[in-house]
């Protein structure tokens, strides 16, 4: 079995693409930058995923509820929540390139000598600097690094960007709002502006009472949603890792105040048994704490669950203790009383807030990632059964002779229930492969003996290894396997 490479990103979006996976956005039109399509495999992958984390979270609980919040909301929504005043970022452009960074994403090679040229690259990306200073005939030895923002501004125009090897092409940094902007109703003035929701969050803090009221919850309890987002991201890139337009999923659980904490570390150990349940290898995942610096300013804790995607350690969920920040300033804005009443203590308080977040394609491409294994004479996508795109392949052996018509009769009875793939076109070797590369776990295949004893041939995709089991059995074969 290959080990992972360097080149594994570019193989998984090959594969992406050339088993419908997922594609360029306007692809024949030259594409639109950092937007994707996904195709019949990765719609149902990307079900999957949602439908088990939906499961998890509502489903199988009864202290929390699920909400469709709208995607267009009141602006003052985002002058309550902060984004308007503060979803900025420093970005800097290429006057040469333009191309544009986020500030806090570029490292710099600094001379030691305090003479000479600064070399700027993205963080994360070493190996682009490195072929650069080579070049240049540069002794690292002589430099050090240090992040952009603690470079003074007067040295930019001895500063190399990451894309040129001239240096002063950089502007300086500059405030940039992640929001993007439209206007409701055909007049486009300022008063009609509205904006693309950045975050699903801010539709449950505002629906707080009334999701509390219409499903009787009493504190603690949470507010489930998956929903599009979309940013206007500076630096959008690795694939589906960061894209502007996106979807997430986002539960905000209500305590009391005083119990926060214990409730922020049962969070922490849900969402790993989740992974767990979703089939991601545990020794991919780990914790990273936000250290003071690099709390939110309405955090009292914040961890990210970090993936080992081929481009490195990544956040794929971030933990967060929101205190009653959210609430509160709802509360403020809209002069409306968002106070909780706890019955039991006779207090009235604002409740805090225990988040738990994440992408639904950055989950889509941490599933294909952690499946994707090259074998000898294969590629397999190891899916767990309950996120795999299609659940069983089949696949009658020949056309003739009436076994296409009892696989046509297997396939009828199947789709009632799960998703499932016909395929009666080449080789059965050739179509087990096929199979292999989208992460089928099982293929049923009709032959000769079918007809005489009523018993089809199953196919293992892990192991490879085929028993036979009776035509009768397969959907309580299924059932058992993948649901």
């Amino acid at each position: 079995m290959a080990n992972k490479t360097s080149d594994t990103m570019d193989k998984l979006v090959s594969l992406c693409k050339r088993r419908g996976f997922i594609f360029q956005s306007s692809e024949i039109y030259g594409g639109i930058n950092s937007c994707y399509d996904y195709g019949p495999m990765g719609v149902e992958l990307k079900k999957n995923i949602k439908d088990l984390w939906w499961k998890s979270m509502v489903y199988e609980r009864d202290d929390i509820e699920g909400l469709d919040a709208s995607i267009l909301m009141h602006p003052t929504v985002w002058k309550a929540s902060g984004h308007v005043d503060g979803f900025t970022d420093p970005m800097l452009d290429c006057r040469e390139t333009k191309s544009r960074y986020r500030e806090d994403q570029l490292l710099v090679y600094v001379p030691l000598s305090g003479e000479g040229l600064l070399y700027a690259f993205p963080e994360g990306y070493p190996e682009r600097i490195e072929k650069k200073l080579r070049k240049a005939k540069v002794d690292t030895t002589e430099y050090q690094i240090q992040p952009l923002t603690e470079i003074d501004k007067s040295l930019y125009s001895r500063l190399v960007g990451p894309d040129t090897d001239e240096p002063g092409t950089l502007t300086e940094p500059r405030m940039f709002n992640l929001m993007f902007k439209t206007f409701m109703g055909p007049v486009e003035a300022d008063a009609n502006i509205v904006y693309l929701r950045p975050e699903t969050a801010q539709g449950i803090y505002v629906n707080f009472h009334n999701v509390r009221e219409a499903g009787r919850q009493k504190v603690p309890f949470g507010i489930a949603q998956i929903g599009k987002a979309f940013r206007n991201e500076i630096t959008p890139g690795n694939f589906i890792f960061r894209m502007r337009e996106f979807e997430q999923m986002e539960m905000q659980f209500f305590v009391r105040p005083g119990s926060d904490e214990d409730w922020f570390d049962y969070w922490k150990e849900q969402r790993l048994k989740w992974y767990e349940r979703a089939g991601i290898k545990s020794e991919n995942l780990r914790f990273s704490e936000h250290g003071p610096g690099e709390l939110a300013h309405y955090a009292k804790a914040a961890f990210d669950i970090q993936y080992q995607f081929p481009f490195g350690w990544s956040e794929l969920e971030g933990i967060h203790n929101r205190t009653d920040y959210d609430l509160g300033r709802h509360e403020e804005f809209s002069k409306k009383n968002l106070k909780y009443f706890d019955q039991d203590s006779q207090e009235k308080y604002i409740p805090y807030v225990v988040e738990t977040s994440t992408g639904v394609d950055r989950q889509v491409l941490v599933s294909i990632a952690d499946a994707y294994e090259e074998e000898e004479e294969r590629v397999v996508l190891r899916f767990n059964p309950a996120v795999a795109p299609m659940k069983a392949a089949i696949l009658p052996l020949v056309k003739k002779d009436g076994l296409a018509e009892v696989a046509q009769n297997i396939v009828g009875k199947l789709r009632k229930q799960f998703r499932v793939f016909y395929d009666e076109s080449g080789a059965v070797g050739r179509r087990y492969r096929r199979q292999d590369e989208i992460g089928t776990p099982y293929c049923f295949t009709i032959d000769y003996e079918t007809k005489e004893n009523n018993t089809v041939t199953v196919r293992d995709r892990d192991s490879m290894a085929q028993e036979r089991i009776s035509q009768d059995r397969i959907m309580d074969y299924l059932v058992d396997r993948v649901l």
